[in-house]
């Protein structure tokens, strides 16, 4: 139990807020040692443990202004997914290691983690697909193979190199010279191998602008302050027309710059339109429009000129818990503050792109909204449709009720992780920061801080190409899961009886088996 929860904190700091990257492989052979040699009971109250480690400090940020229970709530969620692992790495996997299989139960381990991602990134109400072990590694090496296998890819080879310790750590205790070798071979060749893999860095460029506007107070007060974000938007907007790049293609703001919707609050509508006629240049921004009503919708509005119908995203994932209240009958039973949300958002169906004219030709804006940034299909939804002309992945969230905590900076590095599996540039931009440009190889120009106006002009790399993890699509989680049923059915696959011939004439009634 305390390997566990110490690899589940080493787990925590590996990811974005301390950046210690390389914790992460070793999170993952601490736990794989310890739930093989256990019972199936211990894996599952070892996963249990490491889950709870982890995902407590991991997701403090969602309890930074609703209180604990709906952190801890979320936490042990989450947890039940590690648990669920454990028990079937200590009960497959400890058969597979008794039967003289020990390569078979150490390559276990990196396949139940693809599989637990998939599970908890899907089930229930859509998933929660946060902290995934994939978005620790941004400033690692491994962080190349997301170009060949997206997320669960790098999930894969990241705790792939945890098995390998793993198998160091066994061979060492069983004082095997040999297997530590092999052990060590294989998370060099991994570790190496990934750092070759190319990765595309030309392609056309246009001149961006992203405006973060901030918010009077941090908190859930922010949406109390609708007209003043919008008013911050504006003026930041109006800032940069002072200053305007000749080649301006789009301005970018952020989720919930205005809250207030602008297709039936004429103020909001002529203000945002005069920003763009002062900037002479299409403004992408994320507002909420009161339709459906009563039910509302989270937005990606661009508005081309100041007189133009502005075009619509509607955000597909809406969070649940969040943005709605599912099955709030049978929740209400637990707490009346599901009523707290009367006016739910409802999912759109349809994906984002719009067509942007720069002055080195057209290209795609594919925006996404928020917690959609950690899905993994539908920025390749995106991408592998709009092959026509090269494309930029647009990233509007709104980061104010998550104050000065990681949340920020766990979500710029799923951004970092998608310009690499995508091959393309993202604009990412906050109401309240962090914000900035990521190239296609991951890499990133100045990020702003936290709470603070700033605009930021940049000229990311335009490209078209898709990358094999566009191509295989589906089949990055498919694949691994299907090599951990296999491992599944070895393990209670039982052994045929061997028979043994007598070298010398039998007895009457004497057999040998």
């Amino acid at each position: 139990m305390l390997v566990a929860v110490l690899a589940g904190l080493a787990l925590w700091l590996a990811f974005p807020g301390h950046d210690l990257w390389w914790l992460g492989p070793l999170s993952c052979a601490a736990i794989l040692l310890v739930s093989l040699r256990s019972t199936w009971r211990g894996g599952l109250g070892l996963g249990l443990v490491y889950g709870w480690a982890f995902f407590v400090p991991t997701l403090s940020w969602s309890g930074t202004y609703v209180g604990k229970l709906p952190w801890f709530a979320l936490a042990t969620l989450q947890a039940m997914y590690f648990a669920a692992m454990g028990l079937v790495v200590a009960l497959v996997g400890g058969r597979l290691l008794r039967s003289g299989r020990p390569y078979a139960a150490l390559l276990l381990g990196p396949l139940a983690w693809v599989a637990q991602e998939w599970a908890r990134s899907t089930t229930p109400y859509g998933g929660f697909p946060w902290a995934r072990l994939a978005f620790s590694q941004a400033d690692s090496p491994l962080v190349r193979f997301a170009a060949l296998g997206g997320a669960p890819g790098l999930t894969l080879v990241t705790a792939a190199v945890g098995a390998a310790l793993a198998g160091l750590g066994l061979a060492a205790y069983r004082r095997r010279l040999l297997p530590a070798l092999g052990a060590v071979a294989v998370a060099v060749v991994v570790v190496g191998g990934c750092g070759l893999i190319p990765l595309p860095t030309n392609g056309d460029r246009a001149t961006i602008a992203l405006v973060q506007g901030n918010v009077p107070q941090a908190g859930l007060e922010f949406n109390a302050q609708r007209r003043a974000v919008l008013d911050n938007h504006v003026k930041g907007t109006l800032t940069l027309a002072a200053d305007r790049p000749s080649d301006l293609s789009l301005v970018i703001w952020p989720e919930n710059s205005s809250d207030i919707d602008p297709t039936r609050n004429a103020d909001a509508n002529a203000e945002i339109r005069d920003a763009v006629a002062q900037v002479r240049a299409p403004i992408l921004l994320g507002a909420v429009l009161a339709q459906p009503w009563p039910s509302l919708s989270n937005a990606s509005m661009l508005y081309r000129t100041a007189d133009a119908k502005p075009e619509v995203y509607v955000k597909q994932h809406p969070v649940p818990f969040a943005e709605y209240i599912p099955d709030k009958d049978f929740y209400r039973h637990f707490s009346k503050e599901v009523d707290l949300v009367p006016h739910p958002f409802v999912a759109g169906h349809s994906r984002g792109q719009f067509l942007i004219d720069s002055s080195e030709g057209q290209f795609w804006a594919l925006p996404t909204i928020c917690f959609e940034v950690a899905y993994d299909g539908l920025l390749r939804d995106e991408v592998t449709h709009t092959t026509d002309h090269p494309s930029l992945l647009v990233v509007q969230t709104n980061n104010a009720t998550f104050g000065y905590t990681d949340e920020s900076v766990q979500q710029f590095a799923i951004s970092r992780i998608r310009a690499v599996e995508h091959g393309r540039s993202v604009a990412h931009v906050s109401t309240v920061g962090v914000s900035g440009f990521v190239n296609p190889d991951g890499t990133t120009g100045r990020i702003s801080t936290l709470f603070t106006p700033d605009q930021l002009v940049g000229h990311p790399v335009l490209r078209t190409g898709l990358t094999v993890a566009d191509r295989i699509g589906p089949m990055q989680n498919l694949v691994p899961t299907a090599g951990l049923l296999l491992l599944g059915a070895l393990a209670v696959r039982r052994p045929r009886p061997a028979r043994v011939e007598s070298s010398r004439p039998l007895l009457e009634k004497e057999t040998v088996t």
